[in-house]
């Protein structure tokens, strides 16, 4: 899966938007959207805000989760626990990345919103790179890793199989050569 898919699953969070235009309910593949009242939120995805927010149609309401102070302590969080910490979104960094481009006047402090989305981002591909070495290293077959996003799934997915086939290949190498030590004569050794 590319990350401009796993973005594609993120549009579809729901986000709540301020219209100013008036109009009935939309029916979606998805479910229901609407009734757009001027002035009154409603809740829709993101692919749905951030076309009427091109068309200037609507302001975008910031995500709750996206509180400069909460991202901090979600940052601290990250830094402290050993283990990865749940995300308010399983799409946190798609989302925050959309919104923000698409709107950045609709949040306030968004160049803090960005800074933190980005330490978190960097925290935890940190953590997760330091876990799939210390995985390798320690040659299992598994690892639990709890609470990662799709888009951090995604960004080690090509990487897991080319390591776990060189930690196989390793295994084989070793046991073929621990066996022929073992098959040789002592005079021969």
């Amino acid at each position: 899966m590319e990350p401009s898919e796993v973005e594609f699953l993120g549009e579809k969070q729901f986000v709540s938007i301020v219209p100013n235009f008036n109009f009935g309910i939309i029916y979606l593949i998805s479910g229901e959207v609407g009734p757009f009242r001027a002035g009154l939120p409603v809740r829709v995805p993101i692919w749905l805000a951030l076309g009427l927010k091109q068309q200037q149609k609507c302001r975008i309401v910031q995500q709750d989760w996206m509180d400069p102070d909460q991202l901090d302590l979600l940052l601290d969080a990250e830094k402290t626990e050993k283990f990865f910490t749940q995300m308010p979104s399983n799409h946190f960094m798609d989302e925050a990345q959309m919104l923000i481009s698409a709107a950045p006047d609709d949040i306030p402090e968004v160049d803090r919103i960005r800074t933190a989305v980005k330490d978190i981002w960097d925290t935890r591909m940190a953590k997760l790179r330091s876990s799939v070495i210390s995985s390798v290293k320690a040659n299992n077959s598994h690892a639990k890793l709890d609470h990662l996003t799709a888009m951090e799934i995604n960004s080690i997915r090509s990487l897991l199989p080319d390591a776990l086939d060189v930690m196989t290949h390793m295994d084989q190498v070793n046991k073929s050569s621990t066996s022929q030590n073992y098959d040789t004569p002592s005079s021969l050794r």
